[in-house]
């Protein structure tokens, strides 16, 4: 009798009308933006009054409470939700993992620094629902649109990268660094597999994909000036996106962290060259210099490594310290590796030029798949 109770019940829930789920969900990237939380969640209401909406905010353990911060909210709120990321960095992954995570119908991506004019957001969900487009990016380089809240350096920086995308990659949009975009959610679900979970721009990867129909509108923006935190344009977002089209020239054969990689490597040649300068210069012995110059290469190469390749896995302390011994070994095994392979090739009446770019690129691979392995292990 019990069970049979319980059964209808069951089933009365069940058949219940359910609530209608977001027209469009706004997945916002986050590190260490707790003040911005509760302004950009005001916003986006006011601007979606009429709309159906939620948003999804994807934080990488900011140790400001950024998380605990959307969750309060959320808690009042079912349209607000958090997805918190641990031993996970970097706002490529952190977007693709809020995409995934949407429940709307339409899916757009925004800075949670309150700098992408929310305003835009009307406009972009009704050329969606149009189905004028399936790509519908934010634009500060259209007619109507400003980078007003982007001065010095930054906007040296994004103008630049921007050109070299369309450069290299041949994509025709006119702002392939913008972090503002929304999308049908049938597009993003086609490209979920092809799509980086390294770096930083989301969108240049979405566009240099060539998806097949893929339908692009642009609308402008003004992009604002930031009220709260920091700007997160460094030096990594940099590298971060030489990867990124380094790895679409490749049509993604060479995965992004590798070629990040072979990048920190070529460096390590300058530093081994101005130490082994410097050494001469204080009347040291070629032996003795070339030693110190090549520890002072692997070292740099490390430190580089450790605070831009895996920068999601930082070691600090002790760990470094290990860290910094175990890579000088498995790169002396490379350097060994290196002349082994070269010399093969020279005996098999290879050219010079190609021995040598082989056996660099063998003890490339394996410095960068040991130490994956040993010491950047998750």
């Amino acid at each position: 009798m019990t069970d049979s109770m319980n059964e209808r019940a069951l089933n009365t829930l069940v058949s219940a009308t359910p609530l209608a789920g977001p027209e469009i969900t706004i997945v916002l990237p986050t590190y260490n933006e707790r003040a911005n939380v509760r302004p950009m969640i005001d916003a986006i209401a006011r601007t979606l009054a009429d709309t159906p909406w939620e948003i999804i905010f994807v934080d990488d353990d900011s140790p400001d409470g950024t998380t605990a911060e959307a969750r309060a909210i959320g808690a009042a709120d079912i349209r607000v939700r958090c997805i918190r990321r641990v031993h996970r960095r970097g706002r490529g992954s952190a977007c693709i993992e809020g995409l995934l995570a949407a429940q709307g119908r339409f899916i757009a991506v925004m800075d949670a620094d309150l700098q992408h004019d929310d305003s835009v957001l009307p406009r972009m969900i009704k050329i969606l629902r149009d189905d004028s487009a399936d790509l519908v990016i934010g634009s500060r380089y259209v007619e109507g649109g400003s980078t007003e809240g982007l001065a010095g350096a930054r906007a040296t920086i994004s103008r630049s990268a921007g050109r070299l995308a369309q450069l290299v990659l041949g994509v025709e949009i006119s702002d392939p660094t913008s972090g503002f975009f929304a999308a049908k959610r049938e597009l993003i679900d086609a490209l979920a597999r092809e799509l980086s979970t390294e770096g930083f721009n989301t969108l240049l990867d979405i566009v240099s994909t060539r998806h097949a129909g893929m339908r692009i509108a642009e609308v402008p923006y003004v992009f604002r000036a930031r009220q709260h935190g920091e700007s997160k344009l460094s030096a990594r977002v940099a590298l971060d996106f030489a990867g990124l089209i380094l790895s679409r020239l490749s049509f993604n054969t060479l995965p992004q962290r590798f070629l990040l990689f072979c990048i920190v490597g070529v460096s390590g040649i300058g530093v081994h060259l101005i130490a082994l300068a410097g050494l001469f210069a204080l009347t040291f012995r070629f032996d003795t210099a070339q030693a110190i110059a090549a520890f002072a290469a692997i070292a740099s190469n490390f430190w580089f490594n450790n605070i831009l390749t895996y920068r999601d896995q930082t070691l600090r302390g002790s760990a470094a310290l290990k860290g910094l011994m175990l890579y000088a070994v498995i790169c002396s095994f490379g350097f060994i590796s290196n002349i082994s392979v070269a010399q093969w090739m020279l005996t098999d009446d290879s050219t010079w030029w190609l021995a040598g770019f082989s056996g660099a690129l063998i003890s490339a691979v394996w410095n960068y798949a040991v130490s994956a392995a040993l010491i950047w292990r998750r």
